[in-house]
């Protein structure tokens, strides 16, 4: 029986080749890419550099649709919550009242929307060059601030002209409920950027999400209207807070309740460290599905 040709240059199997391999992964928890995201961050810079170059460009009006959509949907609040519905606004003149809750309300539902649509909208990156998944959805976010800057100027100057002005606490609330809108639009919209990968389903289910939580959100109407017993139910929504809270810090409107304050952090921070851990479970696998 004619034997099989070895290779003379193939020696007995050596410790090394027999020794067990062991393979190095990243963890899994929430914020594990965080270190990543903090090394990488000039990619993150220059993200937020290229969406604001991108969101201007080629528009008439540039950054005056920062003005014009919150002024807009003033507008229609004011015709039809104030003059047909006859809505209470604690005192304070409606268009001013109805501005103050859709300044946060901008920053979270511009943010959200930015978020969610990060990853599927920078496929090409994401499937040929290196960059962390969570700059993307964060770049969007932070793109952002300047509309909302842009709108705090506008609704300091609709206080001027009613005569009225903010307590200097304002200082301290006004950064912390902003910043409280801003976790959850980054936490909801990590949770949605991820799906959209998987399910393109999504992108259409945002306008009607944002539709809906508007008018669960004490935007156009108090919260006062809420019965008292439900406030702390009412928290679940965390923008129920964050509007309440920004407009009670600029406008001297009641503040609200202690309970719903805790209610609606806590649910930002189940939703955030939520979302962050679900989009670093899956975030390998985009180039794939992408």
């Amino acid at each position: 029986m004619p034997a099989w040709p070895v290779d003379e240059r193939e020696g007995p199997p050596t410790r090394a080749s027999q020794a067990p391999r062991v393979r190095v992964q990243a963890g899994r928890s929430w914020a594990t890419g965080i270190p990543e995201l903090w090394e990488h961050r000039e990619i993150l810079f220059f993200l937020v550099l290229r969406n604001l170059k991108v969101r201007f460009r080629q528009t008439a009006l540039g950054a005056a649709w920062a003005v014009l959509q919150p002024l807009a949907l003033m507008g229609v609040f004011v015709v039809f919550v104030e003059k047909v519905i006859k809505v209470p606004s604690e005192g304070e003149p409606y268009a001013l009242f109805a501005f103050a809750g859709l300044v946060p309300w901008g920053l979270f539902a511009q943010s959200l929307t930015g978020a969610a649509e990060s990853v599927v909208r920078d496929m090409n990156l994401v499937a040929k060059v290196f960059v962390p998944r969570l700059a993307l959805p964060l770049a969007a976010v932070a793109a952002l601030l300047v509309d909302f800057v842009i709108s705090l100027v506008i609704l300091l100057v609709m206080m001027a002209l009613y005569s009225t002005s903010p307590d200097v606490t304002a200082l301290f609330w006004i950064p912390i409920f902003s910043l409280l809108a801003l976790a959850l639009a980054v936490a909801v919209g990590v949770w949605l950027s991820a799906l959209m990968v998987m399910y393109r389903d999504v992108r259409a289910l945002v306008p009607v999400l944002l539709q809906m939580w508007l008018f669960a959100t004490p935007v156009a109407y108090p919260s006062s209207l809420v019965p008292a017993g439900w406030r702390s139910v009412y928290g679940v929504n965390p923008m129920s807070g964050v509007v309440e809270g920004f407009r009670s810090a600029l406008l001297g409107t009641p503040a609200p309740t202690g309970g719903m304050l805790a209610v609606s952090v806590s649910m930002t921070f189940v939703l955030l460290a939520s979302g962050l851990a679900y989009f670093r479970r899956v975030d390998r696998t985009f180039a794939d599905v992408i």
